[in-house]
């Protein structure tokens, strides 16, 4: 071989060498994500979302007293905490449920006004919502849903025994909305109505037994905290 040759050998070799060196250079380098990737994993949202509010109960106060003409019945307004749980199936589309309880006088409205009892109300509901997603950290929405009211922990005034209220399916609307302090934190400020009627019974030492509807229709207001998983 000549000398020429031999030269174009060690070029080659080199050549190669350094394209291989420099090839595992690259394997070894870190790429970085690419700008919408690496946004993702920012926000990193999970579809979790938890309430916890302060609930005004704001009741319908009517209903009736079978047996006492002219009488209805009248439920106190209450204040009581309420802890809500939201899964969102898309940015726009989630499902809430919604806890708490609260207790209620129940007072007879005709001249009288004369005290029935005391009971304990829990009424979950679940509603589907759609979330507005174009308003920035404002993010307004409207649900709608059901309800099941389950009433316990009664206690009747002297004079009455007995005293039942029964459980009752309901229909609930809302509309209300969170303003996110950051992709965590927000405010929430809600409103439900939810339409509910039942009946219930009572025995009366001298009436004797006493039944009736209360359609209690109550304006649920509330105010607190929002937090995204």
């Amino acid at each position: 071989m000549t000398k020429s040759a031999q030269h174009v050998g060690w070029v080659v070799g080199a050549g190669l060498a350094l394209v291989g060196s420099g090839a595992m250079a690259a394997d070894l380098t870190p790429v970085a994500p690419a700008p919408q990737a690496a946004e993702q994993a920012d926000a990193g949202s999970s579809p979790w979302q938890i309430r916890v509010r302060g609930l005004g109960v704001i009741t319908n106060d009517s209903g009736s007293i079978n047996g006492v003409s002219g009488s209805d019945l009248s439920y106190s307004d209450t204040l009581t905490p309420e802890i809500d749980f939201s899964y969102y199936f898309t940015d726009n589309i989630a499902a809430e449920l919604i806890l708490g309880t609260t207790s209620a006088k129940i007072k007879e409205n005709g001249a009288f006004g004369v005290p029935v009892g005391k009971t304990w109300l829990l009424p979950p509901t679940v509603t589907l919502q759609y979330h507005f997603t174009e308003f920035g950290n404002f993010r307004p929405y409207l649900g709608a849903g059901v309800n099941y009211s389950m009433f316990y922990g009664q206690s009747e005034e002297d004079g009455f025994h007995n005293l039942d209220v029964k459980n009752h399916f309901g229909v609930a609307l809302q509309a209300g909305f969170d303003y996110m302090i950051d992709r965590h934190w927000g405010v929430n400020v809600d409103v439900k109505k939810i339409f509910l009627k039942t009946t219930w019974s009572a025995d009366h030492d001298v009436l004797g037994p006493l039944s009736g509807t209360a359609k209690l229709d109550p304006w649920l207001v509330g105010a607190g905290v929002t937090y995204r998983f």
